[in-house]
């Protein structure tokens, strides 16, 4: 019986994390979830230290798991371990999809590609209607594609991003949905015949990030005053936040931003954008003007 497995895709903050936290709430089955990295889903169970992949257990038998190594060797690694029912791969938002459509055909013959699903960001595509190839690539290779936050766009406008969407890619189902909301049943079962040719160029990231970890406390007033103020070259910024009313998940997608509580013992954030080292500075210092005990020397 081969796994199958599903690629999530989709340009950054498009919410591919956001329904995989819906997949593992709607759906009971043993699901292997594998990222870049865990950041964004609570994880507080034991870590399994593999050769080549970290598992975390995410309770009702699903597991997170983090690449260390080569991805068709901690794909057999999870499959070994773990042998879950199904595999959910999270690819970054800059990565494009049909290297890892070729490898899964070519490389794993213990697996079946299901299917690949792009997560499309509405109020994005009528703000920057001008698709990157990243992002076109991204439309051109899914089977599936949800166009998300659509809460955030006008009623008339759902439908000629749609006719835009078709124009890319004529056969992939569209799926409307708010926050990621869809019924998980949709999304599996597909059984993708689409054989891909082997990808013939090397990918050149237009994007660049740095990280910011703290153990101190921030104060919620400045650090919301520091997200309005993020500057035009950061699309993207993720994280966990420590404020002085408790911890926070951080979302900033293109100069939208939201908090939502969550658990976390320190502040870390990444911040991900067009040639953005120029601003590292600047942005450093912002945050640090923030912490909590200098807030209150300073009054």
């Amino acid at each position: 019986m081969r796994t199958p497995i599903t690629l999530v895709t989709g340009p950054l903050g498009s919410g591919k994390t956001t329904l995989l936290r819906h997949i593992l709430a709607m759906r009971p089955a043993k699901i292997a979830i594998v990222m870049n990295e865990f950041g964004e889903i609570a994880i507080d169970t034991k870590v399994i230290e593999g050769k080549n992949v970290r598992i975390a257990e995410l309770g009702g038998g699903c597991v997170c798991c983090s690449l260390l190594g080569e991805f068709e060797a901690a794909v057999n690694e999870i499959i070994d371990k773990v042998a879950p029912e199904m595999i959910i791969v999270e690819t970054t938002g800059l990565a494009e999809p049909e290297a890892l459509v070729f490898n899964i055909q070519e490389a794993l013959p213990q697996c079946r590609l299901d299917g690949v699903i792009s997560v499309i960001d509405a109020d994005m595509l009528v703000r920057f209607p001008e698709l990157g190839h990243t992002t076109r690539l991204q439309i051109e290779g899914a089977d599936i594609l949800l166009l998300n936050k659509i809460d955030l766009v006008k009623p008339e406008q759902i439908e000629p991003l749609e006719a835009k969407l078709r124009e890319i890619n004529s056969t992939a189902a569209i799926i409307r949905t708010e926050r990621c909301r869809v019924d998980p049943e949709l999304l599996f079962g597909i059984g993708r015949q689409k054989k891909v040719a082997p990808p013939e160029h090397e990918h050149q990231p237009e994007f660049e990030s740095f990280a910011f970890k703290s153990d101190k406390t921030f104060s919620r007033d400045c650090f919301e005053r520091f997200a309005d103020g993020l500057p035009a070259s950061v699309v993207r910024a993720k994280g966990f936040i420590r404020l002085t009313d408790g911890a926070q998940l951080f979302n900033f997608v293109a100069g939208r931003w939201e908090l939502e509580p969550f658990e976390a013992d320190r502040t870390e954030l990444i911040l991900i954008g067009r040639n953005i080292a120029a601003e590292k500075s600047r942005i450093l210092r912002a945050l640090d003007e923030c912490i909590a005990e200098k807030m209150t020397n300073d009054e």
